[in-house]
């Protein structure tokens, strides 16, 4: 069957897809697809929303004669990938081919520390995670992948799921005796097999910075790799290349030193006395800093005496652990493995620790309960670049946000890729007919800081009130979503649905089942949410989503090219801004019917020139200043009830 008449009046999708309708981008991007999986070649695409780029990608790959992986953005995006899309399109083909979804190690149940922790629940745990585990230890009887995606019992939150899943530190590898019975042994090995593995960009990276190996390669024997979503390389590409050491690991491996001298070395006090020494001095790092989350600058920190001191004494008793631990070698398997894990954090920490090293950033992020220090490598270009040049294989990137501008050039430096095929995509809406760009003349433009929630408020208000369907208010800070929240209910009869109040998936079930929502949302709503028709008929931006200036990343990317001579306002600053527009404008127009109003709240686009950069990325949308053109355009009929 060839790639080409599968697309057609009468191809595999049309017969098999009853609303399924021919599309000239669609065919394109597969021909293209195609063209560089049989020349193993490099692709970049950007394909307009309703392109249709899954089917599009999806069909050279199960055509293909090789082996493919298919990495997305989120395990979200992976599971309907594999569970909807991949079988409508071999239902299509009549394809026979093994294909596979591969997930992290931390998605897959942990058989030995499942039962670890059974042993001593009641000594390690508290009331509620033996209630869960309880709960872990009957699903485990009746699952066969193990995947903890399936156990629905128990919400995402739990606090059991560390200690019924492993990590690369705690996991045994070849030691464990659950070894032959390992379900993530059993995903890997499926995944060796299949023809088709459909995986996510963090189990990628971590498997390429051999973080996450302990069963074996996967990644070395693929002849294609395809990335959908792959606007999202870059930044998790860093996360990857550099280390991270959290209180959590430090605490966790105290716990595990606990029930390896409770079960392996009794005899060998130390060892719990050493394991209580070593989770105070990480809960001690913690409470150096404040108690709300927070990101910030390691370097800064590091001049302080008081973070200086905790630090030190983790170190210390870091060491002592050590020394401790290598007094019990050989008693147990969990004494050989805490001993490895605890030399592995010293070397992290000290390298954290070294912030005078140039071109890394040195940042900390915090949670209610740990602290995260982190060593972030500023340019991953050359090592992804080594790394594809290794393998004889295609490589296709594929997003509906890639192009800055009129270009791919800032994604292909970002990721150092060179001899690069690149395609552009329209997408298939009618965008001078179904939408509108607003941008009003109104508000102040917000230079050293912005416009005040109140005169927000009264700008978007008769946009809400004219819209015939739900609103979507998307805000580029918590602290502006919160005023707005504040003072806005007053105001409207809708419903307000305010991001936090509730998980993403029940918020996004309440606003579609409403029909007229108001939804206030930040940064995860940007992207990856679908609302189709007449429930989401404006989709409102605060202002330009420039990254904010306290964001330690980027603080130093911008300190890195300035000290290189670069500007790095026009070479990072805007195309990221660019590439986060771009989504959050997506949500607006999702099928051939949809019809909206974009309204982006800052008056930059008109009175700036890299305005011009940021308008020439967005659909071809007609645009207006004037408020009361905006109302009038959300008070027209919808395209279905025009006539003819």
């Amino acid at each position: 069957m060839k790639v080409s008449n599968c697309f057609g009046d009468k191809g595999a999708l049309a017969k098999s897809i009853p609303q399924f309708k021919p599309r000239q981008a669609q065919l394109d991007m597969a021909l293209a697809v195609e063209k560089a999986m049989k020349q193993k070649t490099n692709l970049v695409v950007e394909a307009g929303t309703g392109t249709g780029k899954t089917f599009a990608y999806l069909i050279p790959a199960l055509l293909s004669k090789g082996k493919t992986i298919v990495s997305t953005g989120t395990k979200a995006l992976q599971e309907q990938l594999f569970h909807r899309d991949l079988p409508t399109v071999i239902d299509a083909l009549g394809c026979g081919r093994p294909v596979a979804l591969l997930k992290g190690r931390a998605n897959y149940l942990c058989r030995y520390r499942m039962d670890l922790h059974l042993k001593q629940a009641d000594k390690l745990l508290e009331s509620d995670l033996q209630a869960d585990l309880v709960i872990v230890k009957r699903w485990s009887n009746r699952t066969d992948s193990g995947d903890i995606g399936e156990l629905t019992e128990l919400g995402e939150d739990s606090r059991i799921y560390p200690y019924v899943t492993s990590t690369q530190d705690n996991c045994l590898g070849r030691d464990c005796p659950d070894y032959d019975e390992c379900y993530l042994l059993k995903a890997r090995k499926k995944a060796q097999e299949a023809e088709l593995v459909v995986i996510n960009h963090h189990l990628f990276f971590a498997d390429m910075a051999i973080k996450d190996t302990g069963f074996g390669e996967l990644l070395p024997q693929a002849d294609s790799f395809i990335f959908d979503e792959a606007h999202q390389l870059p930044d998790i590409a860093t996360m990857y290349f550099g280390t991270s050491l959290s209180t959590r690991q430090i605490v966790d491996l105290s716990k595990d030193v606990e029930a390896a001298y409770r079960s392996e070395a009794a005899d060998q006090a130390q060892l719990g006395k050493a394991a209580a020494r070593l989770s105070q001095a990480g809960q001690d790092l913690r409470l150096c800093f404040g108690r709300e989350p927070s990101k910030g600058n390691w370097r800064e920190q590091m001049q302080q005496s008081n973070v200086q001191h905790a630090v030190k004494r983790l170190a210390d008793d870091l060491s002592f652990l050590f020394d401790v631990l290598k007094l019990a070698l050989g008693r147990g398997k969990l004494i050989d493995q805490c001993w490895e894990r605890c030399s592995q954090y010293i070397n992290q920490l000290k390298a954290i620790c070294q912030v005078d090293e140039l071109g890394n950033s040195y940042w900390f992020e915090t949670t209610p309960r740990h602290l995260i220090m982190h060593l972030t490598p500023l340019d991953i270009a050359n090592r992804f670049a080594d790394f594809m040049a290794q393998q004889h294989a295609s490589w296709v990137f594929t997003s509906a946000t890639l192009r800055v501008g009129d270009g791919f050039r800032h994604f292909s430096s970002q990721m150092g890729i060179q001899r690069t095929a690149e395609l552009s995509l329209p997408s298939p809406f009618n965008y001078q007919q179904q939408s509108l760009l607003f941008v009003p003349a109104s508000l102040p433009e917000p230079v050293g800081g912005q416009p005040t929630a109140r005169q927000f408020i009264e700008t978007i208000l008769p946009l809400i009130e004219a819209s015939k369907g739900g609103v979507f208010v998307l805000f580029t800070s918590h602290r502006m979503m919160q005023q707005v929240a504040a003072e806005i209910g007053e105001q409207l009869t809708r419903p307000i649905l305010v991001q936090g109040k509730s998980s993403k998936r029940i918020l996004l079930d309440q606003f579609v089942a409403a029909g007229d929502a108001v939804l206030l949302a930040t940064g995860s709503f940007w992207e990856g949410v679908d609302v189709r028709g007449d429930a989401l008929s404006c989709v409102i931006i605060d202002k330009l989503p420039f990254g904010a200036p306290d964001d330690p990343l980027l603080s130093a990317r911008i300190e890195d090219c300035r000290r290189s001579g670069g500007d790095p306002f026009s070479a990072i600053q805007i195309p990221k801004a660019v590439i986060t527009l771009k989504q959050g404008a997506g949500r607006l127009i999702r099928s051939v019917t949809d019809q909206g109003l974009l309204a982006i709240c800052d008056s930059r686009l008109a009175s700036r020139a890299y305005g011009k950069t940021f308008l020439q990325s967005l659909p071809e949308m007609p645009r207006t200043r004037r408020q009361d053109k905006a109302v009038a355009f959300l008070q027209q009929p919808s395209i279905e009830q025009q006539p003819d």
